[in-house]
């Protein structure tokens, strides 16, 4: 009996010892992504809460919490318990670029935020109209010169990255070029095809159909190599204007998160991306994947941040509030 009890105590002992990981591992993890539902961002999130449910054996979870251009989400992850249990996916502006725009955030993108990693990129492309002549970006810069009512392009919106690109590519090439918002890649997309303007900037995903299909030109794209999905067009500094730029979706936890428990989180949407199925489903929503070191982030954002700066500031962009 007093051998039995002694085993007794024993497995007793082993099994309350497990509990608080238990106990930890049955709390979701929440992915914040601070945008609507729809699009390759939401998209992108919960690709990788269904990845991290399995790798990480614990339930993960995807919230859209909306508002004021994403800071609201971002301030919510700041404000969040730091144990591990709470990250942020955003794209590269809300903590690379709103800096330089916005006077008060509500949060600090460095001191408020952990890196946690990289999973993707995405470059811009910068394409003209079927009657515009110009075959590449040259050609477009001496057309522009020698036309300069025609020197207007259209992007998404104002404030987005393919505007402030557009703005940096016009600072090199010496062109005062007049800017058009539109209400998203679509309405562009059309008035370009239509003829109404002569060239739009805008992410890559968003000009492959229409380029394949002949009814524009793609000249360029951004980033420091060619596009995957346009390896014929060369980049900017190809085409010898030395700028790139690309946009990147990132993973943050609140600052604070101890290191065992970001590590954790990194191998677990790092080992995510380099699946073959994730990076098929990465470049069908037009993102290329990377996957990245906390490291390797936080210098990416830190630098992205300093380089975009002269061309938020040359754009002039006011936000609304």
């Amino acid at each position: 009996m007093r051998r039995l009890s002694a085993i007794a105590t024993v497995v007793a002992a082993a099994f309350f010892s497990t509990m608080p990981a238990l106990a930890q591992s049955s709390e979701p993890i929440k992915i914040i992504f601070p945008y609507g539902a729809g699009g390759s961002g939401d998209g992108l999130a919960r690709l990788m809460a269904e990845h991290l449910r399995i790798s990480l054996n614990q339930p993960v979870i995807v919230e859209n919490r909306t508002g004021a251009q994403g800071r609201i989400g971002i301030q919510a992850v700041k404000s969040a318990a730091p144990d591990g249990n709470t990250m942020l996916l955003t794209p590269i502006a809300p903590v690379s670029l709103y800096q330089h725009v916005y006077k008060a955030l509500g949060y600090d993108p460095v001191k408020d935020l952990a890196p946690v990693a990289q999973v993707a990129t995405f470059d811009f492309s910068l394409a003209v109209a079927p009657q515009v002549p110009a075959k590449t970006l040259k050609d477009l810069v001496e057309w522009v010169k020698a036309n300069p009512t025609q020197g207007s392009y259209g992007t998404p919106a104002a404030g987005t990255l393919p505007h402030f690109f557009a703005v940096s590519f016009a600072r090199a090439a010496g062109l005062d070029l007049r800017h058009v918002s539109y209400r998203g890649s679509a309405a562009a997309m059309t008035d370009l095809i239509g003829g109404q303007i002569p060239i739009v900037v805008t992410t890559t995903s968003d000009v492959l159909e229409n380029h394949k299909g002949g009814k524009i030109r793609v000249l360029a794209t951004s980033d420091a190599t060619r596009s995957p999905f346009l390896p014929d067009i060369p980049t900017f500094k190809e085409a010898g204007y030395n700028i790139q730029g690309s946009g990147w979706y990132g993973f943050f936890a609140p600052a604070g998160t101890p290191p065992d428990a970001i590590a954790r989180l990194n191998k677990g949407l790092v080992g995510a991306v380099q699946k073959k199925e994730v990076q098929e489903r990465l470049l069908a929503f037009g993102l290329q994947p990377t996957g990245t070191t906390a490291a390797e982030l936080r210098r990416i954002q830190v630098e992205d941040s300093k380089m975009w700066e002269p061309a938020v500031k040359a754009s002039g962009f006011t936000p609304e509030q």
